[in-house]
């Protein structure tokens, strides 16, 4: 099925309001991703529609046994995913089923209905990247217990507004939240540590696009960081400045562990995504 898009709307509006077709299946392609915008896989229901744009829903892939996003690492014990940002990792009280646990596990049981899976560790909802799942509570336990010790490599890719003066730097800061999840630095003694190292590897104009490695793996910790250094990362509505992107600015692109089920290290790895490349390309 495939249509062009003639008013400017969010997707999942604009397919309410233009296709014949029950609200609870339209989301499942969505969720499943079935759903292309101008050949692109998208699974945001707020994804921003033009007009000019091509819709194009693939009806007979719903029920394939694939994930919306890559597989980077899987056997008997883990599976190690890239997250797309907009996806939350485990179910909130407002959101039980467009998340990554609940994919995966749709995934997993699809191939062994006694299947199971298990959250290691998590990334917020609008960073995108590299997740780890277990598939036993042996596994799970072992990874969490030991996570500081396994992990030896955390590196993240983010574009931030500006150019940043120091072009290399070791951040750290102690951090506390308020009532609302609003992360904030406070002083040594009223807050967890957290360590964030970066360096710029392209800026233009307007943004700077920074390599990052963390020390600590605090909650928004990095975004924080950038918050304080007054360049925050693009597309950040919780910590950041108005901008027009749809998107957070922030991808974690390797992560490097100790796997004990082969009794040494192993590194994951993606890409930097497409969109990082081109706003640094357009901001020349």
């Amino acid at each position: 099925m495939k249509l062009v898009v003639k008013k400017e709307s969010e997707l999942l509006n604009y397919l309410y309001e233009n296709v014949d077709m029950p609200k609870k299946t339209m989301k499942q392609y969505l969720t499943h991703g079935s759903i292309y915008v101008n050949n692109n896989r998208v699974t945001k229901y707020n994804y921003h529609l033009l007009p000019g744009m091509t819709i194009q829903i693939d009806t007979n892939s719903k029920n394939k046994k694939e994930l919306p996003f890559d597989i980077l690492f899987e056997d008997d014990h883990i599976i190690v995913v890239n997250k797309p940002s907009g996806l939350l990792t485990i179910a909130t009280n407002k959101e039980k089923e467009k998340t990554l646990y609940h994919i995966v596990r749709e995934y997993v049981v699809s191939k062994d209905k006694r299947a199971r899976i298990f959250i290691v560790h998590r990334l917020d909802k609008d960073t995108s990247g590299i997740v780890v799942l277990a598939k036993d509570e042996k596994t799970k336990n072992q990874l969490q217990e030991n996570w500081n010790e396994y992990v030896s490599l955390r590196e993240y890719i983010a574009v931030v507004h500006g150019i940043v003066k120091k072009k290399e730097d070791r951040i750290v800061q102690y951090l506390k939240e308020t009532k609302t999840n609003l992360v904030y630095p406070t002083k040594e003694n009223d807050g967890k540590e957290a360590i964030t190292n970066y360096k710029v590897i392209k800026e233009n104009n307007e943004y700077s696009m920074v390599q990052i490695f963390l020390e600590t793996g605090r909650k928004n910790q990095i975004r924080v960081a950038f918050q304080s250094m007054k360049n925050p990362i693009v597309g950040d509505k919780k910590y950041g400045e108005k901008d027009s992107e749809t998107r957070l600015f922030l991808h974690a692109n390797r992560l490097k562990m100790y796997y004990p089920e082969i009794k040494k290290e192993i590194l994951f790895e993606t890409p930097t995504p497409n969109e990082f490349k081109k706003i640094m390309d357009r901001g020349n």
